[in-house]
């Protein structure tokens, strides 16, 4: 009999044992993947929300000192994304405020406590009429130049802090509270106070693309896994930077590109990488095969260094920078790898339903260990 009571004991240690093997695994990696989504609501149908853990609705802007949705349709975008949450009970469904361009009265609004208040309780009476999870700060950007034209100034950093924090106050502890963030130094050393926001947000979303953006007049690679000798601005320089301010890696979410930044007017050298230029176009990268094609003359380099792919046309002196499904791979193993909190992208609209970017993160995501030696 004692014998027989010590066999589950006995099976217990052994499966213990099995999984500490090289390649066994009992869970998947559990991180999260924030689709950001401009289109319009049938479009939803299209994609596997179940490989997606939040959905956040783009854009609302401010009135006066209120969160407002622009247009009846909006309405029936979040409406369709709730009702997503029925079949997919773990999606957790966001609002967003602002966007490029979206925030031209950001920055007064903010600076004043009754403004942040009105803001915080029309997010809250908006969240509870729709039923939605939370909210993410879109403000490009405090303290720094953002479209050109729109009010800033230094003392909007604080003000970030004083607003995230009523919003805090506002919503409580079950509403999801996340932001933006540019992924390049400027916007790092300038635009928040890391330490007093990150205690009030749930996760940052690192928008670690747009490193070369539409204003450049010199080519490269606008979301570069890492940094090469031409191209300090990456995705691991901007995790390494927040993570030696002492902020966890589990708030941190890095970002994909679902589209391409096209530049015109570039020399051949070094394949047209890192060479004069000027911004001609972004195109999303469900348009990538029927337009950017060998037979159009594109032909595709790979950035060992970056681990980013370009395309240059020669003919037309046309560079292309992207993500593809190899550099999504790469950077959702990062995500594994250094225990980060996720992955979010911009845009899901812009994504092929079937064999598309989402596809790669979430073949990555049930698929991939890492060896021991990478966990940082």
């Amino acid at each position: 009999m004692m014998f027989l009571k010590r066999i589950p004991l006995l099976f217990s240690l052994i499966l213990s044992s099995i999984a500490l093997l090289p390649g066994f695994s009992q869970t998947t990696n559990n991180f999260n993947v924030i689709a950001y989504f401009a289109g319009n609501a049938a479009q939803l149908d299209s994609f596997k929300v179940a490989n997606i853990t939040h959905l956040i609705y783009c854009f609302g802007h401010l009135q006066g000192n209120s969160f407002t949705l622009g247009k009846p349709a909006d309405t029936l975008i979040i409406n369709k994304m709730v009702a997503l949450k029925r079949q997919q009970p773990h999606l957790k469904v966001l609002l967003s405020l602002g966007g490029w361009g979206g925030c031209e009265t950001c920055s007064p609004v903010f600076s004043t406590h009754a403004g942040r208040l009105a803001f915080a309780e029309s997010v809250k009476v908006m969240q509870t009429r729709l039923h939605t999870d939370g909210i993410d700060l879109d403000w490009e950007y405090p303290a720094i130049e953002g479209l050109p034209g729109h009010p800033y100034g230094p003392a909007d950093r604080k003000n970030f802090t004083l607003l995230v924090q009523q919003l805090r106050k506002t919503l409580g502890k079950e509403s999801i509270i996340s932001f933006a963030a540019g992924g390049f130094t400027e916007f790092l050393d300038k635009s928040v106070e890391w330490k007093k926001v990150m205690k009030e947000v749930d996760f940052v979303n690192l928008m670690t693309y747009d490193l070369v953006n539409g204003y450049a007049t010199k080519t490269g690679h606008h979301t570069p896994l890492y940094a090469t000798s031409q191209q300090a601005e990456s995705t691991d320089h901007a995790v390494q930077y927040l993570r030696k301010l002492g902020i966890d890696s589990r708030q941190l979410v890095i970002g994909g590109a679902f589209y391409a930044r096209v530049f015109e007017n570039v020399a051949s050298t070094n394949q047209g990488l890192y060479q004069s230029a000027k911004f001609k176009s972004g195109i999303g990268y469900k348009q990538f095969f029927p337009t950017l094609t060998p037979d159009k003359g594109y032909a595709y380099y790979w950035d060992e260094e970056a681990k980013a792919p370009y395309l240059y046309n020669a003919q037309e002196k046309l560079f292309v920078t992207f993500d593809d499904r190899r550099s999504i791979e790469l950077k959702t193993k990062y995500v594994v790898d250094q225990q980060l909190g996720g992955i979010m992208f911009w845009q899901l609209a812009d994504d092929l339903p079937e064999e598309g970017l989402l596809d790669a993160i979430a073949d990555v995501k049930k698929s991939y260990r890492p060896a021991a030696s990478t966990i940082k």
